[in-house]
C-alpha cells in the first residue's frame, strides 16, 4: 500500500487515523485483514474471527508483509488503546490501518462472536487486568512495609504517580514490562506461522 504524497513535497503526508465500531467491522469483516496486537494469552482467550495475532512489540517484524496487503487493515486489542498505538506506528511507515472502537471488549459486549483456539496457547488474563493486579499488589506491599519504615510508602506513591501519568499520556509502562513475561510472549514458531499467513494474503491471486 503506497503512502499518499503531498503535492507540494516529496515527503509522505501523515495518514489520517480512522476507526470502525464493532457493528461496522462485523459487516465489513470478510473484506478485512484483522491484526490482533494483544499478547498470545489474551488472544487465546477470545479473538475476532480470522484475526491474526501479532503482539504490539512484534509489529515491526510484520511491516514487510503488511505493506504488500491490497485490502483494508483492521487492528484490534482489548479496549482500543494498544490498537491506536499500533495504527500510529503503521502510519509512520506509510501503512494505512483502522482501529476497532472499544476493542474485543466492545465487540463481545454487543454479542458478536469470538473465536478461541482448539488447543495450544493457554488463555491468560487481559493486560488491563494484569496491570490492575500488579499495581494493586505493589501498592498494598508499600503500605504494609510502610508500617516498618515510612520510606516504603514511596513505593505506593510511585505506582499512583505512574497510573496518573499513564492516564494523561494514554500509555502504560507497566503493561510494556508485563508484556515481556514468558506467558505473554509468542512462541517463535507460532509467530512465524502468523507471518507466513499474512504474507500469503498479500500475494496476488492466480487466474
Amino acid at each position: 500500500m503506497n503512502p499518499q504524497l503531498n503535492p507540494d513535497s516529496h515527503d509522505p503526508a501523515p495518514l489520517a487515523p480512522s476507526s470502525l465500531n464493532p457493528d461496522e467491522a462485523r459487516t465489513r469483516l470478510p473484506g478485512l485483514t484483522v491484526i490482533d496486537v494483544r499478547t498470545p494469552g489474551e488472544y487465546a482467550a477470545g479473538h475476532l474471527p480470522e484475526a491474526l495475532n501479532i503482539p504490539l512489540d512484534q509489529l515491526d517484524r510484520a511491516l514487510p508483509a503488511l505493506r504488500r496487503l491490497s485490502g483494508e487493515l483492521l487492528v484490534v486489542c482489548a479496549s482500543g488503546a494498544r490498537s491506536e498505538n499500533a495504527c500510529r506506528v503503521l502510519a509512520g511507515h506509510g501503512i494505512r490501518a483502522m482501529t476497532l472502537t472499544g476493542g474485543t471488549q466492545g465487540w463481545a459486549g454487543l454479542g458478536h462472536e469470538l473465536h478461541r483456539p482448539a488447543s495450544g496457547t493457554r488463555a491468560a488474563w487481559a493486560m488491563e487486568r494484569q496491570v490492575r493486579f500488579t499495581a494493586g499488589t505493589i501498592v498494598l506491599a508499600g503500605l504494609a512495609l510502610g508500617l516498618l519504615h515510612p520510606a516504603w510508602q514511596l513505593l505506593s506513591a510511585g505506582v499512583a504517580g505512574g497510573l496518573v501519568f499513564s492516564a494523561l499520556t494514554n500509555t502504560c509502562g507497566m503493561a510494556a514490562l508485563l508484556s515481556k513475561l514468558p506467558h505473554n510472549r509468542p512462541r517463535p514458531a507460532d509467530l512465524e506461522v502468523t507471518l507466513a499467513a499474512l504474507a500469503e494474503r498479500g500475494r496476488p491471486a492466480v487466474t
